[in-house]
């Protein structure tokens, strides 16, 4: 078994949830489901024991649990999220977590979405984005420093969150679109840069080698799997219509 994944099946409502940087859109919610459907399968079929958390129709965004925690390994940061909309969220995923980890719990000014964390190793890569802010920067420091880890700000711009403009693959590389970010303040790694043609193609999931990928990007994909990866393709056409990734609709645990 590789790790546990929490998920939330998404709501009937999801077209109603905050957007920031996309324009609101029709969202079928019935190919929503399927399409979670799928996306869970494919996490199954990599090792992991999925496990659902409490369905929450009164919240739109509610199924891009990675936003209500940061996940490490001896400790779990619950975030105070940047939508005020959206604090809700993060009491059920805390209550999942708990027997799992030891909780710290984000609280004001702070605002974070984990969505904007992006380890590297033992360098902790945090989004200044329009929901993650300095507080929450200079606290999350003091958290984990005693663990080991070392926090970066990394400013973001024309997107929501630091993992729509970057995730880490593994190993020394790193998936990006550099017109969103500060590519200045990222390590020293290999950058496989999006295609043009698919600005919002850098958001991923990667597990051991295995690269979960939206199949609305084929150029991209193609860029990723010429390093050797393996890209597994998912509709996930609904969720890129609410400004979402593969990395927002699970939140791992290993």
């Amino acid at each position: 078994m590789n790790g546990i994944a929490l998920v939330r099946r998404p709501p009937r409502a999801l077209a109603l949830g905050e957007r920031t940087f996309v324009p609101a859109r029709p969202v079928d919610a019935e190919v929503a489901l399927l399409q979670h459907d799928g996306y869970v399968r494919s996490l199954v079929e990599l090792g992991l024991e999925v496990r659902a958390l409490p369905e929450l129709e009164e919240h739109p965004d509610g199924a891009f649990v990675e936003d209500a925690a940061v996940v490490l390994d001896e400790i779990a940061v619950i975030a105070r999220q940047g939508a005020e909309s959206r604090r809700g969220e993060t009491a059920s995923v805390a209550q999942a977590l708990e027997p799992l980890r030891e909780l710290v719990h984000l609280e004001e000014p702070c605002t974070l979405d984990g969505g904007d964390v992006l380890r590297v190793g033992d360098t902790l890569l945090v989004g200044q984005s329009t929901r993650t802010n300095h507080a929450a920067l200079r606290r999350l420091a003091h958290v984990v420093l005693e663990h080991g880890l070392l926090v970066k700000a990394v400013e973001v711009e024309g997107c929501l969150h630091l993992k729509t403009a970057a995730t880490w693959l593994g190993d020394d590389f790193l998936l990006a679109n550099p017109a969103w970010m500060n590519m200045a303040r990222m390590p020293r790694l290999d950058v496989i840069e999006v295609d043009p043609r698919e600005p919002f193609a850098a958001n991923a999931l990667a597990i051991d080698g295995v690269v979960l990928f939206p199949s609305s990007f084929p150029r991209t994909a193609e860029r990723i799997a010429s390093r050797g990866f393996e890209v597994k393709p998912l509709d996930l056409s609904e969720f890129l219509k609410a400004e979402a990734g593969p990395t927002c609709l699970s939140l791992l645990v290993r």
